[in-house]
Protein backbone atom coordinates (compact mmCIF):
# COMPACT_ATOMS: atom_id res chain seq x y z
CA UNK A 1 0.00 0.00 0.00
CA UNK A 2 2.66 2.32 1.18
CA UNK A 3 4.47 1.68 -2.79
CA UNK A 4 0.82 2.55 -4.39
CA UNK A 5 1.12 5.83 -2.76
CA UNK A 6 4.55 7.08 -3.51
CA UNK A 7 3.20 6.18 -7.16
CA UNK A 8 0.20 8.21 -6.67
CA UNK A 9 2.21 11.20 -5.28
CA UNK A 10 4.72 10.74 -7.96
CA UNK A 11 1.84 10.65 -10.98
CA UNK A 12 0.61 14.06 -9.53
CA UNK A 13 3.87 15.91 -9.19
CA UNK A 14 4.36 14.98 -13.01
CA UNK A 15 0.86 15.98 -14.30
CA UNK A 16 1.14 19.47 -12.31
CA UNK A 17 3.92 20.62 -14.71
CA UNK A 18 2.24 19.59 -17.86
CA UNK A 19 -1.53 20.75 -16.75
CA UNK A 20 0.89 24.48 -15.98
CA UNK A 21 2.46 24.10 -19.66
CA UNK A 22 -1.04 23.58 -21.23
CA UNK A 23 -2.35 26.93 -19.35
CA UNK A 24 0.11 28.74 -20.77
CA UNK A 25 -1.04 28.13 -24.55
CA UNK A 26 -2.03 30.86 -26.66
CA UNK A 27 -5.79 32.32 -26.78
CA UNK A 28 -8.12 30.17 -28.48
CA UNK A 29 -9.80 31.21 -31.89
CA UNK A 30 -12.58 32.92 -30.01
CA UNK A 31 -10.41 35.28 -28.98
CA UNK A 32 -11.16 34.50 -25.24
CA UNK A 33 -8.13 33.52 -22.44
CA UNK A 34 -8.29 30.19 -21.95
CA UNK A 35 -7.57 29.11 -17.77
CA UNK A 36 -4.44 28.16 -16.86
CA UNK A 37 -5.28 24.80 -16.08
CA UNK A 38 -7.72 22.96 -18.20
CA UNK A 39 -9.37 20.83 -14.59
CA UNK A 40 -11.10 18.57 -16.56
CA UNK A 41 -8.50 17.32 -18.51
CA UNK A 42 -6.56 16.96 -15.21
CA UNK A 43 -8.87 15.20 -13.38
CA UNK A 44 -9.64 13.20 -16.30
CA UNK A 45 -6.30 11.93 -16.82
CA UNK A 46 -6.03 11.64 -12.77
CA UNK A 47 -8.64 9.20 -13.32
CA UNK A 48 -7.13 7.41 -16.02
CA UNK A 49 -3.83 6.99 -14.54
CA UNK A 50 -5.46 5.71 -11.33
CA UNK A 51 -7.59 3.19 -12.88
CA UNK A 52 -4.29 2.22 -14.40
CA UNK A 53 -2.90 1.95 -11.60
CA UNK A 54 -5.50 -0.29 -10.03
CA UNK A 55 -5.81 -2.99 -13.00
CA UNK A 56 -1.58 -3.23 -12.82
CA UNK A 57 -2.11 -3.95 -9.05
CA UNK A 58 -4.28 -6.06 -9.82
CA UNK A 59 -3.77 -7.97 -12.56
CA UNK A 60 0.09 -7.51 -13.08
CA UNK A 61 1.76 -6.01 -9.55
CA UNK A 62 0.42 -9.56 -7.95
CA UNK A 63 1.69 -11.71 -9.98
CA UNK A 64 4.85 -9.38 -10.99
CA UNK A 65 5.34 -9.66 -6.96
CA UNK A 66 4.54 -13.26 -6.77
CA UNK A 67 7.12 -14.03 -9.31
CA UNK A 68 10.29 -11.89 -7.86
CA UNK A 69 9.19 -13.74 -4.49
CA UNK A 70 9.34 -16.87 -6.27
CA UNK A 71 12.55 -16.33 -7.92
CA UNK A 72 14.00 -15.17 -4.31
CA UNK A 73 12.85 -18.08 -2.83
CA UNK A 74 14.11 -20.28 -5.49
CA UNK A 75 17.67 -18.25 -5.30
CA UNK A 76 17.50 -18.64 -1.50
CA UNK A 77 16.90 -22.70 -2.22
CA UNK A 78 19.52 -22.49 -4.75
CA UNK A 79 22.19 -20.93 -2.15
CA UNK A 80 21.28 -23.58 0.35
CA UNK A 81 21.50 -26.15 -2.10
CA UNK A 82 24.79 -24.73 -2.78
CA UNK A 83 25.80 -24.83 0.60
CA UNK A 84 24.73 -28.37 1.33
CA UNK A 85 26.38 -29.50 -1.47
CA UNK A 86 29.69 -27.82 -0.66
CA UNK A 87 29.30 -28.71 2.80
CA UNK A 88 29.30 -32.15 1.36
CA UNK A 89 31.74 -32.41 -0.95
CA UNK A 90 33.90 -30.79 2.26
CA UNK A 91 32.97 -34.38 4.29
CA UNK A 92 33.62 -36.48 1.52
CA UNK A 93 36.92 -34.56 0.63
CA UNK A 94 37.77 -34.91 4.29
CA UNK A 95 36.76 -38.76 4.05
CA UNK A 96 38.56 -39.60 0.67
CA UNK A 97 41.42 -38.06 2.22
CA UNK A 98 41.60 -40.23 4.80
CA UNK A 99 40.88 -43.43 3.16
CA UNK A 100 43.88 -42.29 1.20
CA UNK A 101 45.93 -42.32 4.13
CA UNK A 102 44.96 -45.40 4.94
CA UNK A 103 45.56 -47.07 1.48
CA UNK A 104 49.13 -45.11 1.62
CA UNK A 105 49.69 -46.42 5.49
CA UNK A 106 48.10 -50.41 3.44
CA UNK A 107 50.45 -49.97 0.35
CA UNK A 108 53.58 -49.39 2.66
CA UNK A 109 52.73 -51.76 5.18
CA UNK A 110 52.56 -54.31 2.22
CA UNK A 111 55.52 -52.75 1.38
CA UNK A 112 57.43 -53.90 4.73
CA UNK A 113 55.80 -57.12 4.65
CA UNK A 114 57.28 -57.98 0.90
CA UNK A 115 60.45 -57.06 1.98
CA UNK A 116 60.50 -58.68 4.94
CA UNK A 117 59.40 -61.72 2.83
CA UNK A 118 62.18 -61.21 0.40
CA UNK A 119 64.53 -60.93 3.09
CA UNK A 120 63.26 -64.12 4.48
CA UNK A 121 63.16 -66.69 1.15
CA UNK A 122 66.84 -64.89 0.51
CA UNK A 123 68.01 -65.87 3.56
CA UNK A 124 66.59 -69.50 2.90
CA UNK A 125 67.69 -69.38 -0.28
CA UNK A 126 70.82 -68.74 1.60
CA UNK A 127 70.64 -71.46 3.67
CA UNK A 128 69.93 -74.16 1.40
CA UNK A 129 72.81 -72.99 -0.98
CA UNK A 130 75.37 -73.10 1.85
CA UNK A 131 73.79 -76.86 3.43
CA UNK A 132 73.63 -77.87 -0.36
CA UNK A 133 77.44 -76.96 -0.81
CA UNK A 134 77.87 -78.81 2.32
CA UNK A 135 76.52 -81.71 1.25
CA UNK A 136 78.09 -81.58 -1.83
CA UNK A 137 81.71 -80.96 -0.35
CA UNK A 138 81.03 -83.59 2.21
CA UNK A 139 80.09 -86.06 -0.92
CA UNK A 140 83.18 -84.84 -2.83
CA UNK A 141 85.44 -85.47 0.53
CA UNK A 142 83.57 -89.18 0.87
CA UNK A 143 84.28 -89.59 -2.86
CA UNK A 144 87.64 -88.91 -2.18
CA UNK A 145 88.22 -91.31 0.78
CA UNK A 146 86.45 -94.08 -0.98
CA UNK A 147 88.59 -93.56 -4.62
CA UNK A 148 91.73 -93.24 -2.13
CA UNK A 149 90.75 -96.69 -0.36
CA UNK A 150 90.12 -98.00 -3.85
CA UNK A 151 93.43 -96.72 -5.10
CA UNK A 152 94.73 -98.14 -1.97
CA UNK A 153 93.29 -101.88 -2.62
CA UNK A 154 94.28 -101.53 -6.06
CA UNK A 155 98.17 -100.38 -5.23
CA UNK A 156 98.10 -103.52 -2.40
CA UNK A 157 97.01 -105.64 -4.84
CA UNK A 158 99.41 -104.64 -7.29
CA UNK A 159 102.08 -104.70 -4.45
CA UNK A 160 101.01 -107.85 -3.66
CA UNK A 161 101.28 -109.51 -7.11
CA UNK A 162 104.52 -107.85 -7.55
CA UNK A 163 105.82 -109.63 -4.49
CA UNK A 164 104.75 -113.29 -5.59
CA UNK A 165 105.98 -112.73 -8.69
CA UNK A 166 109.83 -111.20 -6.94
CA UNK A 167 109.26 -114.19 -4.46
CA UNK A 168 108.67 -116.72 -7.22
CA UNK A 169 111.90 -115.11 -9.45
CA UNK A 170 113.90 -115.42 -6.71
CA UNK A 171 112.94 -118.65 -5.29
CA UNK A 172 113.64 -119.45 -8.97
CA UNK A 173 117.14 -118.31 -9.32
CA UNK A 174 119.64 -118.85 -6.96
CA UNK A 175 120.13 -115.11 -6.18
CA UNK A 176 123.43 -113.64 -4.97
CA UNK A 177 124.46 -110.14 -4.12
CA UNK A 178 124.47 -108.17 -7.60
CA UNK A 179 121.45 -110.70 -8.86
CA UNK A 180 119.35 -109.60 -5.29
CA UNK A 181 120.41 -105.80 -5.95
CA UNK A 182 119.22 -105.86 -9.58
CA UNK A 183 115.77 -107.87 -8.58
CA UNK A 184 115.40 -105.13 -6.06
CA UNK A 185 115.85 -102.36 -8.18
CA UNK A 186 113.26 -103.69 -10.87
CA UNK A 187 111.05 -104.21 -8.01
CA UNK A 188 111.38 -100.64 -7.32
CA UNK A 189 111.07 -99.61 -11.03
CA UNK A 190 108.10 -101.63 -11.36
CA UNK A 191 106.26 -100.41 -8.28
CA UNK A 192 107.34 -96.58 -9.50
CA UNK A 193 106.07 -96.95 -12.88
CA UNK A 194 102.56 -98.45 -11.78
CA UNK A 195 101.65 -95.84 -8.75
Amino acid sequence: MRTFRTTLTTALLAAAPAAAWASGAPAGAGGEAQPLVDWPLVLTQIVGFLVLLWVLRAFAWGPLVGLLEERRRRIAGEFAEAERRKAEAETLKARYEQELKGIEAQARQRILEAVAEGQRVAAEIKTQAHADAAARLTRAEEEIVHEQEQARQVLRQQVAALSIRTAEKILRERIDGPAQRRLVERFIEEADTRS
